[in-house]
């Protein structure tokens, strides 16, 4: 993608100047062709102008998404016109890329897009979830509380988001620390020890059988360390690519929920992804097969995304989404349970709500169980491997103590 820097008329002849996004420039005319703008000018900025380059410098976080859907709910709620709401959102944001975005925004609404419209050519900033809420808000006259609804939204996922990576952090972190520790150790200290052995016995003493292990390692480390590097730098690559096949990804996520614990974390987080975001597009009047398609693309694990694919096409087939959830090993019996409750009473928005707030305490619960496993777990590999390295150092002391005595 490319971004052009316009000058044109629209049909009043009053000037425009703005920039688009486009793959080419005659994609970038079709666009600005589209918004009744007459182009006199179009010049590709160079990478270090475009938005491209505003990207690399930071992006949006949902923190600041919140503020400004929050700060835009409420200017519309008091009355003010779209375009002025834009206009005041773009110049206070204290994120640039944000506000260049929001300017780029109110430009194309000012041109005669509708808001959904010009969002949707932002998708690094705005999402599907997000464009078709405010498309249901426009349609519906009701943007200030669609928009409302999507910063509790945002909130919500981004607590439970948090949840996760507080329980991937602290094992990481462990296991980040031991393997400095003991790659110094080996590198740098084990060395040390083994010249210190042959020197003071002269080589006629031999050594026990763990230390000569830990003394073979040290060596092997200090010979192949940087192929050794290498070897699991290309095994990480080699995954990334394996995972961004179909297939490959198709395996990891099975794998990745068939794991203790961790896969259980994984299937709740889901779960209350998937309710919370289908409930809350439910509620602002997208339809549901849209907000199936938008859940199943925005749910981060394949699995879980072929059983929401299979539910939205039993649902075009005039079968119940209960149905096709029930034979996945993803959604619990209960889950399912209340799904197809809440679709004979009608209420299938509302019971989302139910679910994911259930499952929102769930992830928690098992985030604290997890955290709980692993610390012990952690200080126990720790101290087995760091005790381990210690013993095989005193034990030729010892032996060197009987000898001499």
């Amino acid at each position: 993608m490319a971004t052009f820097a316009y000058v044109g008329k629209n049909r009043q002849g009053a000037v425009k100047k703005g920039e688009v996004i486009a793959k080419t420039r005659d994609e970038a005319i079709e666009q600005l062709r589209k918004l009744n703008v007459g182009v006199t000018s179009l010049q590709e900025k160079a990478l270090g102008q475009g938005r491209l380059a505003s990207l690399i410098g930071g992006g949006v976080k949902d923190k600041d998404l919140v503020v400004f859907t929050r700060q835009f709910s409420t200017m519309i709620n008091a009355g003010l016109p779209l375009v002025q709401c834009l206009d005041i959102l773009s110049t206070q944001s204290e994120n640039k890329f944000l506000g260049k975005a929001v300017g780029e925004i109110k430009l194309d609404v000012e041109g005669g897009s509708t808001f959904a419209d010009a969002l949707k050519r932002h998708p690094k900033v705005f999402d599907e979830l997000y464009v078709n809420m405010v498309h249901a808000g426009e349609v519906g006259g009701l943007l200030d509380s669609i928009l409302l609804r999507l910063a509790k939204h945002i909130e919500k996922a981004m607590k439970l988001k948090g949840a996760v990576k507080s329980a991937m952090v602290y094992p990481l972190t462990i296991v980040g620390v031991a393997i400095i520790v003991i790659t110094i150790l080996m590198i740098w200290v084990i060395p040390i020890f083994a010249k210190m052995f042959t020197d003071l016995s002269g080589g006629k003493v031999g050594l026990p059988g763990p230390t000569q292990f830990v003394i073979d390692l040290s060596e092997f480390m200090q010979h192949y360390i940087i192929y050794i590097a290498a070897a699991l730098g290309g095994i990480a690559y080699a995954v990334k690519r394996y995972y961004k096949t179909a297939n490959g990804r198709l395996v990891i996520d099975r794998l990745l929920l068939k794991v203790p614990v961790i896969g259980e974390l994984i299937r709740k987080t889901s779960v209350a992804k998937f309710t919370r975001t289908l409930g809350t597009l439910i509620t602002s009047g997208v339809p549901i097969m849209d907000g199936l398609m938008i859940t199943a693309k925005t749910s981060g694990n394949k699995i879980v995304e072929n059983s929401i694919l299979a539910a939205r096409q039993s649902i075009s087939g005039g079968k119940t989404l209960a149905d096709p959830l029930s034979k996945s090993d993803v959604f619990p019996k209960m889950v399912v349970h209340m799904i197809s409750v809440g679709e004979s009473t009608g209420a299938l928005d509302a019971m989302l709500g139910k679910i994911a707030d259930f499952y929102d305490d769930e992830v928690d619960q098992a985030v604290a169980a997890l955290t709980s496993l692993l610390e012990p777990a952690m200080m126990v590999f720790l101290g087995t491997v760091i005790g381990f390295i210690v013993i095989a150092m005193y034990l030729p002391i010892f032996k060197m103590a009987s000898v001499i005595g």
